[in-house]
């Protein structure tokens, strides 16, 4: 059976198409992006600088396309087949993994991650089984809201979000054209100091060194302090404390 990964630049390409088309709306627009949505609106940005005057990213940093590797094949040279996003790869592999829990607590292993390393399993262990299920929950959600997003994968499953991880070699293929461009954009980055992975690997010093800013000269960075992985929902206020200051000085220059 031949399966068929749909990349985020098809996902671009139809869902800005959406927003844009109607001629009573605004043909610009102010971006926030979290995670697979931090990806998404960076290449956004990458692709039509044109139509957003401002991105807010939390959590993920824009990485520069390597000339030479594949993305899985750097990741996996880097952190091994331990790694969650290696093991993603094989079609039904972590469907299987999944599977040997029910859907709420699969919820519960990726949503409440209190680690702060890169999400690397054991030699010949798979990462669902890696991963702690809580047994208390953040203040910032609640059963109800867990089981909520429990019923509708129950629904769905979790292979389509598992082929955006997929894809990610596909994609590294159809932004040839874009290799060594910059993200123009006015741009605010924001993180939380336990973000996963932000104290490893070099993470920090290129967020906050001179790298991540000349690939994103028109760059601010904000690092809030007890943040973690889903900082909007932990630290909302200072999340948006930050978002509408930056709004609110991007109006000031317009």
């Amino acid at each position: 059976m031949e399966l068929l990964f749909f990349s985020f630049m098809a996902s671009l390409n139809f869902g800005s198409h959406g927003v844009f088309k109607y001629p009573t709306w605004p043909t610009t627009a102010f971006v926030v992006g979290h995670d697979w949505g931090a990806v998404v609106a960076w290449y956004l940005c990458l692709f039509r600088p044109d139509r957003v005057r401002g991105l807010v990213i939390l959590g993920v940093p824009f990485f520069p396309r390597s000339p030479t590797s594949k993305t899985i094949e750097s990741m996996t040279q880097m952190y091994g087949d331990g790694f969650y996003i290696s093991q993603f790869q094989e079609p039904g592999r972590a469907e299987n993994a999944f599977a040997r829990y029910d859907y709420l607590t699969v919820m519960k292993k990726f949503l409440l991650i209190n680690k702060t390393d890169l999400l690397i399993a054991p030699p010949g262990m798979e990462i669902i089984d890696f991963l702690e299920t809580p047994s208390l929950l953040p203040t910032w959600i609640t059963e109800e809201e867990l089981q909520l997003y429990a019923d509708k994968f129950q629904e769905s499953g979790f292979t389509g979000p598992l082929n955006y991880y997929r894809a990610m070699d596909l994609n590294w293929e159809l932004l040839a054209p874009w290799q060594g461009s910059k993200v123009t954009v006015p741009t605010k980055f924001i993180i939380g100091d336990k973000e996963i992975g932000f104290e490893s690997h070099g993470t920090r010093d290129y967020i906050e060194g001179g790298v991540f800013k000349s690939l994103v000269p028109n760059l601010e960075v904000a690092v809030i302090v007890d943040g973690h992985h889903f900082i909007q929902q932990e630290k909302a206020q200072e999340v948006t404390d930050e978002i509408l200051s930056f709004l609110s000085n991007l109006s000031a220059v317009s």
